[in-house]
């Protein structure tokens, strides 16, 4: 019954595929005889309009304009004329899917369609496991004959029709093979490779791209196909080499760049797997051929035309980087020497196309590309040579390499690819960095993980400083991603050289590796808010550094500086490494003094509370260290000082701070300032009265309350001198205003 239903619905099919083919040939003929009567009387309207401007001169002809007038005009009308919109680079794509993607659909669901039958066929014992493979052969053949009768009047449909025929002969000589046995794999490959050939000479034949990429993913595809599991990389190897020659023929007859593309793709994929699956000095040979046949390529265009555009450009890019990685980490695994050979033939090539473009005195494009290759490759061979980590040095350079040309071209997908690789390059250096708790006893900066840091480094500053030029010269304002970028690059430098501070001295007290950890990050914010301008950061970066460095102040204050101290009564450090920390009191000094440094920070409120409360940390854990140093002879009686200090000296210290920030608030009229001063000191009479009074002796509970008293009362006169000298300031102005 199913079969009837079958034959019943292909029959029907038929009949309404042919009545909707007789509709459209109507149509043609009606639409093709309107033309004919549309197109002489178009004809007759021009030739009336030709004949009426000749009898009457226009106004421009009757009234001559100067040629002085007529090419300021010209010009005038050149620049105000806009320029075309740039097409997206992926919009040709969705074109032809909007136009083709019922096509695509429906030879896709054939195929399954045949496949199904097939299946269906061979469920029900039709038809034996030969006549199987010659009627999927045959199918695809009949499919491809369909294409062939259909290329003149609809040339992209029969395209895709003939790709589907291909495809269905690629899959039925692979089910033939692996599942049915009919013949060896040798003649499978052969017979993949007829294939494959057929279809080039067809899509060259017919003029198709498409049919040509087809044939390319069916002829990369058939070694998977074939495989029995037993590598052969020699004869496989062969095998896409000829493929990729025909390929680069093809691609210099047709100028068909997505073939390149595709090719270029596939090998590079089967390249890295033999690499990292069993890498042999053959496999160097095939890397070479595959780096000249693609450099080939992507330079066709400029033995032809002397220009280089954004796919080619790209693909040098890709094509050397790719290359060196490969070929860099085979001499690795089978330990030849020197592994700096690659990058120096590589930038010799590149030079050599740079000395082209010299000697001919263009310093256009094309001599810049060439130069950023020819350096970017020689920067390689001194990190090898360096024996930086390969991975992370490379993927940097070529970070950079990317935005140099996005600079140069203007071309937005570099920029895009730059932001794609270079989290890749902040990922591989972690890994980099991971190396300093693996390993023992490396040389101070010499050291592979250190001068992979600092290729790092130096591409990253290179970075920054490309960004801040292109904005400038294109005028632009940062962007949410160009922000992240500088965020996370200043973040790179200062692990970069953190690290490597902290594994050599990691043989310290633990104390002393976080007081010169504290320092160094100090003094490194510190650089960043001093040379904010050039370095182009931010303004709310600048906010965001300022903050962070009062942070790490209290820290160092507080934390750390205790830490030193009781490593220094402890002897585990001297009284110097304890003045050596103190040197955090010279940028703090000068950022809390100079308050131009960062302008938009004193803008806001919470900047003086912030301000505020690190002086009377830092003045506070600063004394209070130096007075146990200088107290404190025997460790027994290190609780009895502390309890000194906070009881008699803290309010005391307290009282002056508040005094000066009410003192800074009515001369430089700045009402936070005096808000903060009297919380102090309310916060201190509080401490006062309710703790410290309890816990004194007479002396000290008088000593402490003169002191308090004097300090008071002369803070009080103080005040009030102000005041009247600046009630008197006023009071002789509005009398001059009055005069």
């Amino acid at each position: 019954m199913s079969e009837i239903l079958l034959t019943i619905l292909i029959i029907a099919i038929i009949f309404i595929f042919s009545h909707l083919n007789n509709k459209i040939r109507r149509l043609e003929k009606e639409v093709g005889d309107l033309n004919s009567k549309i197109n002489p009387l178009q004809q007759n309207i021009v030739v009336h309009q030709k004949n009426i401007q000749e009898q009457e001169p226009s106004a421009e002809q009757a009234v001559p304009i100067p040629l002085q007038e007529r090419t300021i005009h010209d010009e005038r009308t050149i620049e105000e004329a806009p320029s075309p919109p740039q097409k997206d680079w992926l919009e040709p794509v969705f074109d032809f899917l909007k136009q083709n993607i019922l096509t695509i659909v429906g030879i896709f669901t054939l195929v399954l369609g045949i496949g199904y039958f097939v299946k269906y066929a061979i469920d029900k014992n039709w038809i034996g496991e030969a006549p199987r493979a010659g009627l999927g052969l045959a199918a695809g053949a009949g499919i491809m004959l369909i294409g062939h009768f259909l290329r003149k009047n609809y040339a992209v449909f029969a395209s895709i029709i003939t790709g589907g025929g291909i495809a269905v002969l690629y899959f039925t000589t692979t089910i033939a093979f692996r599942e049915y046995h009919l013949f060896t794999q040798n003649t499978a490959f052969v017979v993949t490779t007829l294939i494959t050939i057929i279809s080039i000479v067809l899509a060259y034949y017919y003029k198709s791209e498409v049919i040509i990429i087809i044939a390319l993913l069916g002829g990369f595809t058939a070694p998977l196909m074939i495989s029995t599991g037993q590598s052969n990389y020699p004869f496989l190897f062969t095998y896409l080499t000829l493929l990729n020659v025909g390929m680069l023929a093809a691609s210099f007859l047709k100028h068909w760049k997505s073939v390149g593309w595709t090719a270029y793709t596939f090998t590079t994929i089967y390249l890295f797997y033999w690499t990292s699956e069993q890498p042999q000095l053959l496999s160097i040979v095939f890397y070479i051929i595959s780096y000249i046949i693609f450099y080939i390529f992507a330079l066709q265009d400029y033995f032809k035309k002397n220009t280089l555009s954004t796919w080619d450009t790209l693909m040098l890019v890709l094509i050397n980087f790719s290359s060196i990685i490969g070929l860099i980490y085979t001499f690795k695994t089978l330990s030849y020497e020197p592994v700096i050979i690659f990058p120096l033939v590589f930038a010799a090539a590149n030079a050599v196309l740079l000395a082209k473009e010299y000697g001919k005195k263009n310093f256009g494009f094309s001599y810049s590309i060439f130069a950023a290759l020819t350096i970017s490759l020689i920067t390689v061979a001194v990190a090898l040579q360096f024996k930086t980590h390969l991975i992370t040095s490379v993927w940097a350079i070529e970070a950079s390499l990317l935005l140099y040309i996005w600079k140069k071209s203007g071309h937005s997908i570099f920029k895009t690819c730059f932001y794609v690789l270079f989290p890749l390059v902040i990922i591989a250096q972690l890994m980099t960095w991971s190396e300093y708790f693996n390993t023992k006893d490396m040389s101070v900066v010499f050291n592979p993980v250190f001068l992979t840091s600092l290729v790092t480094i130096a591409t990253t500053i290179f970075n920054l400083f490309l960004l801040k030029r292109i904005n400038e010269a294109g005028k632009q304002t940062e962007s949410f991603f160009e922000n992240v970028f500088a965020v996370v690059s200043y973040g790179v430098i200062y692990l970069a050289l953190l690290l490597e501070i902290i594994y050599h001295i990691s043989d310290m007290p633990w104390s002393a590796m976080a007081s010169i950890g504290f320092l160094f990050s100090i003094f490194y914010i510190f650089v960043l808010i001093l040379f904010r301008k050039k370095l182009d950061i931010n303004g709310t970066i600048q906010i965001g550094l300022v903050y962070l460095f009062l942070i790490l102040i209290i820290f160092n204050a507080s934390f750390a500086a205790s830490e030193v101290a009781m490593a220094v009564l402890h002897k585990k450090l001297s009284f110097g490494f304890y003045m050596i920390h103190l040197l955090h009191w010279i940028p703090f000094i000068y950022i809390v003094w100079n308050t131009s440094v960062v302008s938009g920070f004193y803008k806001t409120k919470p900047s003086y509370l912030a301000i505020s409360a690190t002086i009377v940390i830092a003045v506070s854990c600063g004394f209070y260290n130096t007075y146990l140093l200088s107290s404190v002879n025997d460790i027994s009686l290190l609780y009895k000082a502390r309890e000194h200090f906070n009881i008699l000296y803290l309010p005391i210290i307290w009282t002056v701070l508040a005094s000066i920030f009410i003192y800074i608030s009515l001369k430089k009229n700045i009402p936070e300032y005096s808000r903060i001063g009297f919380i102090l000191f309310g916060i201190m009479i509080l401490k006062l009265y309710s703790y410290d009074v309890w816990q004194m002796d007479n002396i000290s509970r008088i000593t402490a309350f003169i002191i308090l008293g004097v300090i008071l009362l002369l803070s009080s006169f103080t005040f009030q001198r102000l005041k009247n000298i600046i009630k008197n300031m006023v009071d002789k102005k509005e009398e001059e205003q009055d005069n």
